[in-house]
Formats: structure tokens, C-alpha cells, sequence
């Protein structure tokens, strides 16, 4: 199955004039990034979780292959430090139907201080009905273990995996059919891009590493960066991403 590209989000204004045409209206972003990217990874519903009407108008101006991965929100992860997780779910999922067919896998970023707890994960992930695909990015060491593994493979849960200035910083394991890889941040000129020796890198590591050979996967591309106490997002070129219409898809001017 093939490797799907996308970036956390579309909606950064700095793009325009790089990636958006310098008249294109701002509501027509989204469609002009489907016609170049295959996924999108909407970061904004970890902020605040959008009404079903708004999933379901992000359904119909996208091609019937484009792919929407949720992250989930930040008062299940990171409130709620998944704790009493069957409301949070429900909720999530009530809304994110609303893109039918286009819903592609839910992110749970967990946060840097949450230790692991294989229960707590276990019921969350039991939430989640089989058709919905789970990616979990932990993001403390004490997670790493063959259990962690284990508690993910018996959900067809993947490991996302992450990188960040051009190394990995979770373990390479697949732990399901399918996987999931966030690029946070590379070393390139200009910061915070990806040259091609660095995306080459990973071209070579995904089809291959782990047990098994994956049945489909989703790679998203983390397109901002801290700068202090500000976040600057940078246009998917200049992180780069090689960038031209997909086929079939014409560019809008």
C-alpha cells in the first residue's frame, strides 16, 4: 500500500505566495492542498475539538482518496492524562464521523511528564471501536519496554514514530499493520527543513524496519517550529518537501 505525505495543517500564512497562490482566497486553501497532498494532519482539533458540520465541510471539498488524521484532543491527553477516557472518545469520534470515509488514523500525543501506565493506555485504546486506527506517541523514555509493545500489537495500535533533528526519538517498532511517522524538526537551511539526504534516510527506514512490512501506512510532516516563546510555521518547500500536483489533480492559480 503506498506511503501517504502530509504536513500537520494548511492554514499558515506564511505559505502564501510559496505554496498558495498569491490570489487564491484563504478559503480555498484546503482544496488547492489536496491537490498536492494526500493527508493532513489537523493539529487544531487538539486545541479545540471542531462541531461535526465542520468535519464533514472539510469531507466535501477534499478528493474521495485524501486522507484527515485527528490528533485528539488535549483534554483527553493532557487534562485527563487518559483517565476516564470513554466520554473524551466518544465525543472525539461523534464528530471526526462526520468525515465518512476520509477519516484516517487518531493521533494520542501523550504528554512529556506521563509516565508509563499500561491499564490507563489499555482502556483508552479499548474506546476506540476496530475500524478506527491508533497511533501513540509517547513522549517519556519510561514507555519504552517490550510490554508497551505488546499492549499496542494486541489493539492493532501503531507506534508513532517521531524525529527531531534528523534522529529518531522513540523506538522504530511496528506494532501493527500500518504505521505513522511525525518529522518535527530537521537540521537543513533553512530551519527547520528536511534536505533530501535526511527524508532520503527515512525513504530507506520506513518500508523495512520492524517485524513486519506494513499493509498501509501515513506519514505526516510537522511543518512548525518553536522559536522561544513564538511558533512559525514554514511552507512545505522550505521544509523540504518535494511539492507538484498530485496526478489526476490541477494546480489552481
Amino acid at each position: 500500500m503506498p506511503t501517504l505525505i502530509g504536513t500537520s495543517g494548511w492554514q499558515y500564512r506564511d505559505w502564501r505566495g510559496r505554496f498558495y497562490p498569491e490570489h487564491l482566497a484563504q478559503r480555498r486553501w484546503l482544496e488547492h492542498y489536496a491537490e498536492y497532498f494526500a493527508t493532513v494532519e489537523l493539529n487544531n482539533a487538539f486545541y479545540r475539538l471542531p462541531e461535526s458540520s465542520t468535519f464533514a465541510g472539510w469531507r466535501a471539498r477534499t478528493p474521495s482518496d485524501f486522507v484527515v488524521a485527528v490528533k485528539a484532543s488535549r483534554y483527553l491527553t493532557h487534562v485527563k492524562r487518559l483517565r476516564d477516557p470513554e466520554e473524551p472518545v466518544a465525543r472525539l469520534l461523534d464528530r471526526a464521523r462526520g468525515l465518512g470515509p476520509r477519516l484516517g488514523p487518531v493521533l494520542l500525543q501523550l504528554p512529556p511528564s506521563l509516565r508509563i501506565d499500561l491499564p490507563l493506555l489499555d482502556r483508552c485504546l479499548s474506546c476506540f471501536p476496530a475500524d478506527v486506527r491508533v497511533a501513540v506517541e509517547p513522549r517519556h523514555t519510561s514507555w519504552w519496554t517490550d510490554s508497551f509493545a505488546q499492549t499496542l500489537a494486541a489493539r492493532s495500535a501503531a507506534l508513532c514514530w517521531a524525529d527531531r533533528r534528523g534522529r529518531p526519538v522513540t523506538p522504530l517498532w511496528r506494532t501493527a499493520d500500518w504505521g505513522y511517522l511525525r518529522m518535527h524538526e530537521g537540521t537543513a537551511t533553512p530551519r527547520p527543513r528536511y534536505g533530501a539526504r535526511a527524508l532520503q534516510s527515512w525513504g530507506n527506514a520506513w518500508p523495512t524496519a520492524g517485524p513486519t512490512r506494513p499493509t498501509s501506512s501515513c506519514t505526516s510532516t510537522t511543518t512548525r517550529a518553536g522559536r522561544r516563546s513564538r511558533t512559525r510555521s514554514r511552507s512545505p518547500a522550505r521544509c523540504g518537501v518535494p511539492v507538484g500536483p498530485r496526478p489526476g489533480c490541477r494546480p489552481r492559480r
